[in-house]
């Protein structure tokens, strides 16, 4: 058998040799391409420049050469992925040795796979994110290799980032940058789509300055259509994810919409009682274009990294080990084993020990108080945060209808919903990295490329619902009917209309999935498919979805911090206060959800 496997990937090169020969015979037309122009060399290919692809060009051949450098590489790739499936089927090979083989080829592709996420970059790092932070059905190897790239993405140089800037001041302000900037500094984040810098402007105050990467959004289209072919040939199962994907990132392609996002978003909040609690970056809207984004300076850091920070201190200055510990416990919301589940029952401090395999004599003997009173202390800061955070939300989606957050599609289909509950997770730690912990001890609110109005109908629909759920911790004690009533009224519809059944999806989708865990269903995705199967929910309103995700994705990182939140406790008085003041939420019809575009007026 072990010969089998052997054969199996000598024959996956022989394959991939085979499929290799119009691949060079496409590389041979770029070779000609490059002699009969030399802007294709200049533009296209010089591997060892990092943003090469990004270079602006009119050539109608741009998107298809940028299409044979992924699948000069992915291609055999799938080749090889392939023949050995075709291998197994053909040769009834022994359940171990595919295990065997399967992790071979994942260990020998996983860093060809990021090899080319660096070198296309664009959709692809959002893609290689994703699939990094998605442990229940991804590969170990991939996940372990393109977990890199949840940190950052390589930045571009400082000069190419001046170049963009000086454009940009010139075309929509009639400016140099010289008369605006003293100076532009350390990149302080880089993502797929742009990257932000620390600068000085001419008059002497801090600012961030926000870059979008020249030809940013038709790289993006184009890309999506290559991986849309990946997934036909490969992987059948991401074409939904690929669409939420489509659907999420396509209108963050014009930074006026983010500026007059976070004026809007600023004005809210100066208004509420966080007024002294968060803040949300000014932008400086005389020097804001489509490409730019600049906005006043926030010093801190991300919450992420300052509970990262807290437990290495802890830890002796461990930095890895504190990484080490997020990431296992990261990784427990999606496996469903009983050693996970059982894991998440016990202590942090328990946690701890067993995750560093007990060599850390300091957390494994009761005795060593400190620790624990060291550990107990961050986890309280932390859930403290997380509360005003659930607030603040809370406060923004009942009485502002305005808040921060990823669009997302009308579902209507029951697996298409289950998807959803895996990619609030999957999300989760994207969000926290857009929430500072400033110097000052404030909490920094930034990021609101994909702000979203939630209409005045919906938002007393969505009251009615959280204030019903919200009553008592025990779903079964609350009066069921009244929920599912508010439910319907809202928008749900389930193929029995069956009360209690419609009840427990509300607690699902904005309270908690206790109820699921309680009943033996570790992941709310199963707890979710459970529910289905009962009485399958056929229509979903839009307006739910939103919020619903938010609610994951605070319970999400209510598990890192060993809590288990029930959102609609913290978001009851909010949704009771807009019943007070606007009545009894009891909508006509569903009017959903309104992209934020220029106008800052909001209908009360």
């Amino acid at each position: 058998m072990r010969r089998h496997a052997r054969t199996i990937l000598s024959g996956g090169v022989f394959a991939t040799a085979f499929f290799l020969a119009p691949v060079h015979c496409a590389h041979f037309l770029q070779s000609a391409l490059q002699n009969a122009n030399p802007i294709f060399s200049s533009c296209y290919f010089q591997p060892t420049t990092h943003d090469k692809q990004f270079v602006a060009s009119s050539s109608f051949l741009e998107p298809s050469l940028r299409a044979v450098r992924f699948w000069r590489s992915v291609g055999p790739i799938v080749v090889h992925y392939k023949f050995t499936e075709l291998w197994f089927k053909a040769a009834h090979v022994d359940p171990q040795v595919r295990r065997e083989t399967w992790d071979k080829l994942h260990t020998i592709h996983a860093q060809t796979g990021l090899k080319v996420i660096l070198d296309l970059r664009g959709l692809f790092v959002k893609i290689g994110q994703v699939m990094s932070s998605r442990a229940d059905f991804i590969p170990r190897q991939y996940v372990d290799v393109f977990s890199s790239l949840q940190d950052s993405v390589p930045p571009w140089e400082n000069e190419r980032v001046k170049e963009i800037i000086r454009d940009s001041l010139k075309t929509c302000q009639g400016l140099q940058l010289e008369e605006v900037f003293d100076s532009i500094d350390e990149v302080l984040g880089s993502a797929s789509i742009g990257q932000v810098h620390k600068a000085k402007l001419a008059t002497g105050e801090t600012v961030a300055v926000k870059v979008m990467h020249p030809n940013a959004e038709k790289m993006f289209r184009d890309d999506f259509k290559v991986f849309r072919t990946l997934c036909k040939v490969a992987l059948p199962g991401w074409d939904p994810i690929l669409r939420e994907l489509e659907m999420q990132m396509m209108t963050e392609f014009d930074y006026n919409n983010e500026a007059h996002n976070l004026i809007c978003v600023r004005n809210n909040m100066a208004k509420s009682p966080y007024a002294n609690k968060v803040v949300v970056p000014e932008p400086n809207i005389d020097l804001c274009s489509k490409r730019l984004l600049v906005m006043n300076y926030l010093s801190g850091k991300k919450l992420a990294s300052h509970i990262e920070g807290n437990l290495a201190d802890i830890l002796d200055g461990d930095v890895t080990m504190a990484r080490k510990v997020l990431k296992a416990k990261q990784q427990a919301l999606f496996h469903s084993n009983d050693n996970i589940v059982d894991l998440q029952s016990k202590g942090f401090l328990h946690q701890l020990n067993v995750i560093l395999g007990g060599s850390n004599k300091s957390l494994s003997t009761a005795s060593n108080c400190i620790k624990a009173l060291q550990l107990a202390a961050m986890t309280n800061d932390a859930r403290r945060k997380l509360s005003l955070l659930l607030d603040v939300t809370g406060h923004q989606i009942f009485n502002d209808g305005l808040y921060n957050g990823d669009p997302h599609p009308g579902l209507s289909l029951s697996s298409e919903m289950c998807l959803f509950v895996k990619l609030a997770l999957t999300f989760f730690l994207v969000a926290i990295g857009n929430i500072l912990v400033l110097d000052c001890g404030r909490l920094g609110l930034i990021d609101y490329g994909q702000t979203r109005t939630l209409r005045k109908t919906d938002r007393l629909a969505l009251a009615r619902v959280v204030v019903g759920v919200g009553k008592s911790t025990n779903l079964m004690d609350n009066n069921l009917h009244e929920i599912a009533d508010a439910m319907r009224s809202f928008g749900f519809k389930s193929q029995h209309s069956d009360d209690v059944t419609t009840a427990k999806f509300a607690a699902l989708y904005f309270d908690s999935d206790n109820a699921g865990r309680e009943l033996g269903y570790d992941t709310p995705q199963k707890y979710l498919q459970y529910l289905n199967s009962i009485d399958p929910m056929v229509e979903v309103p839009d307006a739910a979805v939103f919020v619903a995700r938010t609610s994951f994705l605070f319970r999400g990182l209510g598990a890192l911090l060993q809590q288990s939140l029930h959102t609609s406790h913290h978001w009851r008085k909010h949704a009771l206060a807009a019943l007070e003041t606007n009545g009894d939420g009891r909508p006509l019809y569903n009017l959903g959800l309104t992209p934020v575009k220029y106008s800052m007026s909001k209908e009360i």
